[in-house]
């Protein structure tokens, strides 16, 4: 008979650790099949509510408006903002933004249209909201719009010019006066998401 080894403790150890290890992964691997069942389910069996007269949950609101600012954020970085905004630049935004964003995004004594307030996500009041972004995240926004929020891409129809103007104007609006919103711009003919591109001139 030959000599009986004892196994060393450190093989023991080892050993323990791939077990370990492989298990992790086993649940890891086990746990994403069981959310991919779980959405299949949702979308086969139609058990989300869409309707919009329903409030997001609060974790669907935390996950869209997180995964919102870190996405425009990332993708505005390598744009260049005008080097100064003119008056003649905000005028020209400010009759853009009355005719294609005022009736969901509201303004300094202007409310939102009825109806926008039936929007989910609700469409954010800019007087306030605006505050929160940088100008090449605005002009970004506005240029690509955002996916299932009702903001459309004006890009296609609207110059950059045009967007910049847009973005300058609405970056004015945090500080505003309801007096001095109501003085700059007059609404283009035919704006609105609703009725035509709203590019101005």
């Amino acid at each position: 008979m030959g000599d009986y080894e004892e196994p060393l403790p450190g093989k023991r150890v080892g050993d323990w650790k791939k077990s370990a290890g492989l298990g992790v992964v086993a649940g890891a691997v086990a746990v994403l099949a069981l959310l991919g069942i779980v959405g299949l389910f949702v979308v086969y069996t139609g058990s989300y509510n869409v309707a919009a007269t329903e409030e997001h949950a609060s974790f669907t609101r935390w996950a869209f408006d997180t995964t919102f600012h870190n996405s425009v954020e990332s993708r505005a970085d390598d744009i260049v903002a005008p080097e100064a905004v003119t008056a003649e630049m905000i005028a020209v935004g400010a009759g853009s933004y009355k005719s294609t964003c005022q009736h969901c995004h509201a303004g300094p004594g202007v409310e939102r249209a009825e109806w926008a307030s039936g929007m989910r996500p609700r469409p954010p009041h800019l007087a306030e909201a605006a505050a929160e972004w940088e100008p090449e995240e605005v002009f970004w926004i506005v240029r690509h719009g955002i996916k299932m929020t009702g903001m459309p891409a004006f890009g296609p129809s609207h110059d950059d010019e045009t967007l910049w103007s847009i973005a300058a104007f609405v970056k004015q609006l945090p500080g505003m006066t309801p007096e001095q919103y109501a003085a700059l711009g007059d609404a283009q003919e035919g704006g609105g998401h609703h009725g035509g591109s709203g590019h101005a001139n």
